[in-house]
């Protein structure tokens, strides 16, 4: 586990966006892992500021995100597909065909778990998987408890996940009771992890992570068992762990 310390929220996605440039340089039908919510939208505004200087081409690459809400369909503004369109995919020039996300409005929503898993296997897997980290550990929408065997599934949110998202809708009671979430064991199967962390607020988290035990309930500290992640964190989220 490598920790690449960044001085604040622009340093910490401009040093994930090199990477992911980097990585599409190297292979250009790069599969890769994307993760939404307010810690990636900076990445995501330097990787198309390099798209737009002419130093990437995503028109090769494959994509999957991490999750869907359950019960919001594309054209809600609270939806991950909505999300990633509007912060990502209309400004670059992967193939919309390539870019994939769960579809949290399936009538069957078991079958589409089961779909997105052999998606997933079927493009060869993911090269780099972008990683956030909730308050409680969740990784995905992978909450406490979550069994590390699970792979693309269904999953309650978490009350403390509800709330940490509710600022994104007009109440609490907008938030969706549940989600499409790759498993824990979908994401410790990509070749590389970069994780991103920012802020004060996700000090614990990150020094539990770290240097915390093993558990179930707390999912992310399976990460410690992965032979390739790199945790990008500025500062501030920095403050608790020991140097």
């Amino acid at each position: 586990m490598h920790i690449i310390k960044a001085e604040n929220y622009k340093e910490m996605s401009e040093l994930a966006a090199s990477k992911i440039v980097e990585q599409v340089n190297k292979k250009s039908d790069s599969v890769l892992g994307l993760a939404t919510g307010s810690t990636p939208e900076g990445l995501y505004k330097e990787v198309i500021q390099a798209y737009k200087d002419g130093n990437v081409s995503f028109k090769n690459v494959t994509s999957f995100n991490l999750d869907e809400y359950v019960g919001l369909n594309k054209d809600n503004d609270q939806s991950y597909y909505y999300y990633m369109h509007h912060l990502l995919f209309d400004h670059i020039d992967i193939n919309s065909d390539q870019a994939n996300l769960p579809n949290g409005d399936a009538n069957d929503l078991q079958e589409e778990c089961n779909r997105y898993e052999k998606a997933i296997q079927q493009a060869g897997g993911i090269d780099i998987q972008i990683l956030g980290i909730g308050l409680n550990g969740h990784i995905g929408f992978n909450e406490p408890g979550t069994l590390f065997s699970m792979q693309t599934h269904i999953v309650d949110l978490d009350e403390s996940t509800r709330q940490a998202n509710a600022r994104f809708f007009n109440s609490i009671e907008d938030v969706p009771l549940q989600a499409i979430t790759m498993g824990i064991d979908s994401i410790m199967q990509s070749k590389e992890i970069i994780l991103l962390v920012s802020g004060s607020q996700k000090a614990e988290a990150l020094d539990k992570l770290v240097n915390g035990p093993i558990t179930e309930d707390f999912p992310a500290s399976i990460l410690q068992k992965h032979s390739n992640v790199t945790i990008i964190a500025d500062r501030e989220a920095r403050s608790e762990l020991s140097e």
